[in-house]
């Protein structure tokens, strides 16, 4: 067991599950020769040769097409798009071919593919390098959508898109690649998809949240430990489907609930956890669901980035006012 970073727990996943299953082929723009641009293919081509980590041409849409197909076909392919804003060209395939196979051969046929994308800002990135849309995937029936938030669960969330029968949009937070090392044991034991994590326990205010903002997420529970407010925190970490009943039953403990994500605001999947808890919790609400997100804009270039991003202080306002609820 070793520490590595979360981008290296991707690398250690995909080489674990490559070794075991001769089907599971890697395909993208430079993720043979020159190792993906942030890495996390490096050195696969070496151990597992040209036809098993393929280059390809800059072609989103061809891509995907070209996954679904080698699915279709019994391969399992891993699909890199560069960056999430390079994925728009690809969501033909995906929504119309790679979401609907099962369906549309009344499970006679499944698409055991994985699209694999950096998400979200705060490296200082050029337009259509920073996007967070992971609500326009979770919105498409026959997709999930898997966002990991630590080196651990990076590698066991990423051994289990894989083994899945079906296409999975495994999202990556840029921000999180070499943000911090953990001990992960390359061991192929898989986590379990369409489940939330609960990272810290608590009784007062139940925070939400998942991909990059778990960084400030966890900094600001410390800073409100020490004002004597006890904030548990779940990592919602499959967005497609949602695992509710663990959000559920923590805010029918705490009467409080925070949502905290990166991405834009309307119609972000912030709203739509917020919606199911005022179906089905609110009899135990003590304070009104807030959110705390991302801006109905564009995500702006590098030095405005720090104005965009939801940050510690806006959390800890948004506890403040919950917590003056009786």
């Amino acid at each position: 067991m070793s520490e590595i970073t979360l981008v290296e727990a991707i690398n250690l996943a995909l080489a674990y599950e490559m070794r075991i299953d001769p089907n599971v082929v890697i395909l993208g723009e430079d993720v043979a020769k020159n190792g993906g641009v942030f890495r996390a293919t490096v050195g696969l081509l070496d151990q597992f040769g040209p036809d098993r980590v393929r280059d390809t041409p800059l072609a989103e849409s061809m891509i995907a097409g070209l996954a679904v197909g080698m699915a279709i076909e019994g391969l399992k392919p891993v699909a890199e798009f560069q960056f999430m804003g390079f994925i728009y060209p690809a969501m033909d395939q995906i929504i119309n071919h790679a979401s609907r196979i099962r369906n549309r051969t009344r499970g006679r046929m499944s698409c055991p593919v994985v699209f694999r994308t950096p998400t979200g800002c705060g490296i200082h990135a050029p337009e259509h390098h920073s996007e967070s849309t992971e609500a326009l995937f979770a919105h498409i029936p026959g997709l999930r959508v898997v966002i990991p938030s630590s080196p651990a669960r990076a590698y066991g969330l990423l051994l289990a898109a894989i083994r899945d029968p079906d296409p999975v949009i495994f999202l990556e937070p840029t921000r999180l690649y070499r943000w911090a090392k953990q001990e992960v044991e390359n061991n192929g034991k898989a986590l379990p998809l369409d489940v939330c994590f609960t990272l810290r326990s608590g009784d007062d205010v139940t925070l939400v949240t998942w991909g990059a903002m778990i960084k400030e997420t966890i900094s600001v529970t410390d800073k409100l430990a020490k004002e004597g407010i006890s904030a548990e925190v779940i990592d919602v970490a499959t967005i497609k489907p949602l695992d509710m009943e663990t959000i559920l039953a923590s805010v029918e403990k705490t009467g409080r609930c925070i949502i905290i994500h990166e991405a834009a605001r309307t119609c972000g999947v912030g709203a739509e956890i917020s919606a199911q808890i005022a179906e089905r919790a609110l009899l135990s609400l003590k304070a009104p669901v807030q959110r705390i997100t991302g801006y109905d804009t564009i995500v702006p270039y590098g030095r405005l980035e720090k104005y965009y991003l939801p940050n510690e202080d806006q959390i800890i306002e948004a506890v403040h006012q919950v917590m003056e609820y009786a």
